[in-house]
């Protein structure tokens, strides 16, 4: 099976003789890199940082201040920006913190990864997952799937209090001196540790933690986490790791508790990081979420199965509820396009759950406020009437449903208004269904 591929950059170190004999900084700072840099950052597009320049101007800033930023950072001299803090709602009503790197820093900060994702690559674990080339959610989830049915029916949730946010400094430079033999480059990524936070416009100094949303937050946290992934290899244990999400899988319930107690210990006495108690646990397959997916034991199969975890089936409801709102004044083409982007992204991610009854149920509810939709947008009686019509209705009924002073999702479910709405027509006119998209996509493992 095919897999999909992300976190994908050019591997310098393979393009030319040239390249076997430049130091590490040399390779961060070689115009292929650089713009390879500025391409990534350019698509992943995002708000301004504190200096509010957009990603639209990076191409022009760097063609006048390439060469002075290659040589402030060669003479230590490059100062990074405090990075602006947003805070994003998550469903529980709380805030998650985001940094947000000014676009200079952030096309530096790539740079820098893509070339230590090339070392390090091979010196992570086979069990570690996210933010590597090659690799991705789905290919965790199948090898979680692979211990479950191999017999490790118990399963150690062990949460990250505020990961991003209690990284030691001290600690993860000392893991990065142990490979990466560059001055140049450890103190430049000491200088973006430290740079500080805008907070409202009033500055804080950051002297613990590595910003949620730098271009090299990620591969900063796979080099901290690889510490509990080689301890966790030393004990023999099978895991499952991305980011800072990781569970452990083991065969009883007395394993899982010994396994939970130690491994705690380890992550807070060696790694110096927190373990929140109060969300770690001890669980079956069936009572965890991992990644978004949740787990059952097939009656036939007796093996475990993955399908869309409740809460990111009532995330995705909440999303389409948004979208097929009759508040939201945009037409019928733009709604039906953003409603195709968030069902297609979403379908393409849970490809490998079982959910084609989800999606039916889901269909009928989307259809059925998207006809609410077209009636109110169709306005006044004689207009409904005449839309009817060349939908194949009949005058006297379609008279007689365009002047009812019934609401809008009782008109939705009339017979009358659910055969000129049919979901033919929906579709013909846009309208993606998730059962087509899952029948389309769905991969049996």
């Amino acid at each position: 099976m095919e897999m999909k591929i992300e976190g994908m950059v050019p591997n310098i170190f393979t393009k030319g003789r040239r390249n076997s004999n430049m130091r590490l900084i040399e390779m961060i700072l070689s115009e292929e890199n650089l713009k390879e840099a500025i391409r990534r950052v350019k698509s992943n597009k995002g708000v301004p940082g504190v200096d509010k320049m957009t990603v639209y101007e990076i191409d022009t800033y760097f063609e006048e201040n390439m060469e002075d930023i290659k040589q402030s950072i060669l003479d230590k001299k490059y100062k990074p920006q405090p990075v602006k803090r947003v805070y994003i709602p998550k469903p529980n009503g709380k805030k998650r913190p985001l940094g947000i790197p000014t676009v200079r820093d952030r096309v530096i900060q790539q740079a820098i990864a893509q070339v230590l994702s090339n070392i390090y690559d091979d010196k992570f674990s086979d069990n570690s997952y996210g933010f590597r080339p090659n690799r991705c959610c789905e290919m965790a989830i199948i090898k979680a799937l692979e211990y479950m049915n191999d017999g490790y029916e118990w399963v150690v949730d062990i949460d990250l209090e505020k990961f991003f946010d209690n990284v030691n400094h001290d600690k993860l430079i000392s893991l990065l001196m142990k490979n990466v033999k560059n001055g140049e480059i450890i103190s430049l990524i000491r200088k973006f540790l430290v740079s500080g936070i805008m907070i409202d416009g009033e500055y804080k100094e950051s002297i613990i933690g590595t910003p949620q949303g730098g271009n090299l937050s990620p591969l900063l946290s796979n080099v901290m986490l690889n510490e509990l992934d080689k301890e966790l290899e030393a004990r023999g244990l099978h895991f499952v790791r991305y980011a800072d999400d990781c569970i452990i899988l083991v065969h009883s319930t007395k394993a899982a508790d010994r396994v939970m107690a130690n491994v705690s210990k380890f992550i807070e006495n060696k790694l110096g990081l927190k373990v929140n108690m109060t969300k770690s646990k001890v669980s079956k397959p069936n009572e965890i979420k991992y990644l978004g997916f949740g787990f059952y034991k097939d009656k036939f199969t007796q093996s475990y199965k993955a399908v869309p975890h409740a809460k990111s089936i009532g995330k995705l409801k909440a999303k389409l509820k948004q979208l097929t709102s009759r508040s939201w004044s945009v037409s019928w083409k733009y709604r039906c396009l953003k409603i195709k982007q968030l069902v297609v992204g979403w379908i393409n991610y849970f490809r490998i759950g079982r959910f084609s009854k989800v999606c039916s149920v889901m269909d009928q509810w989307v259809r059925f406020r998207m006809r609410m939709c077209i009636w109110k947008a169709w306005k006044t009686p004689k207009n409904r009437m005449k839309m009817l019509g060349k939908l194949g209705v009949s005058k006297n009924r379609a008279r007689r449903t365009a002047y009812s002073r019934k609401g809008y999702a009782r008109l939705a479910t009339n017979q009358v208004v659910k055969y000129a709405l049919r979901n033919e027509v929906l579709k013909y006119n846009g309208l993606v269904s998730l059962l087509d998209q899952y029948q389309l996509k769905h991969v049996i493992i």
